[in-house]
């Protein structure tokens, strides 16, 4: 492609990845006709041959589970908040001596926060101090807990399934002076509807059963209908289940197809030094969704 510059989004599964709506949209809209945007199936072991095929006209990389974490290795330079977060889902392909030069970034932090803000700006908790709880502990989770702490909440619970397997997330806490409580998730549907933000990062499906508790609690007699924002960071189907409880149960729910839209619109600034053009990303996307809803594929997308 001459005299144009490339970029990908990886990870495996991949083909039901919504990033190169995007990332397409974006760079029509900024006039950038010679670029190129794919989704390319690339797993953990594929992933260091990949990198080291990487040419100049290479832009830059999305990167979706499971590489979050097994980049990292892989790069030359890190910034700074995807190293205390431990989650890189950028990579910045710039020019090098010999070969090109990779850094890591996370827009995901970025995309909650913004994706939040749209709510809490206007919400039942827009100036209030606020109280937190995240579902899951993997990568995203870990983003989720630096987003937290930049609108002020700093010590959230953490519902996870197994308490011996979140070591990672401790240590990510730890590096970004949060201090979250971690608990299991069998009392998730106890307590949360009490916090003032919620984020599940669970998979599609992952909080499905979550759901029914909540449901169920939502028609008992006396009990306490939610107040606080849900983010499902998960849209696979659209409502997720645990979206559509809550809001049945009279909570606000913002979908996580605006994590998705802003962590790319920041991807996108990052790549091409222009703003991402949200409006018109966000119109593909709206598309695109009622293309999936029309279809009803139940295939996770990344």
């Amino acid at each position: 492609m001459r005299g144009g510059r490339r970029a990908a989004v990886l990870g495996h599964p991949i083909a039901h990845s919504l990033s190169p709506v995007l990332h397409r949209a974006a760079y029509a809209a900024l006039g950038l006709d010679t670029w190129r945007y794919d989704a390319v199936d690339v797993t953990e072991e594929q992933l260091p041959a990949f990198l080291e095929s990487l040419t100049g006209e290479w832009a830059g990389l999305s990167l979706t589970m499971p590489l979050k974490q097994t980049v990292i290795g892989l790069l030359d330079h890190i910034e700074p908040l995807a190293e205390v977060v431990g989650a890189v889902n950028t990579v910045l392909v710039q020019a090098g001596r010999g070969r090109p030069v990779l850094t890591g970034a996370n827009t995901d932090v970025y995309g909650i926060v913004t994706a939040l803000a749209e709510t809490l700006t206007t919400g039942p908790v827009a100036s209030a101090r606020r109280t937190a709880a995240v579902l899951g502990g993997g990568a995203t989770a870990a983003s989720t807990l630096a987003a937290l702490a930049q609108l002020g909440c700093t010590t959230p619970v953490v519902y996870v399934r197994s308490l011996g397997r979140i070591g990672g997330l401790m240590r990510a806490a730890h590096r970004m002076g949060v201090e979250p409580r971690y608990v299991s998730s069998d009392t998730a549907a106890h307590e949360i509807t009490s916090a003032d933000l919620v984020v599940s990062t669970l998979p599609p499906h992952a909080a499905d059963v979550l759901a029914t508790q909540i449901a169920a609690r939502a028609s008992e007699h006396g009990a306490v209908a939610p107040t606080g924002v849900l983010l499902d960071v998960a849209y696979d189907p659209r409502p997720t289940a645990l979206a559509a409880a809550w809001a049945r149960a009279g909570g606000p729910v913002v979908g996580g197809e605006r994590m998705l839209l802003h962590q790319a619109a920041e991807q996108v600034r990052l790549m091409t030094g222009r703003p991402g053009p949200v409006d018109a990303m966000a119109a593909a996307l709206a598309d695109a969704l009622e293309q999936v809803d029309a279809q009803a594929d139940p295939a996770p997308r990344a």
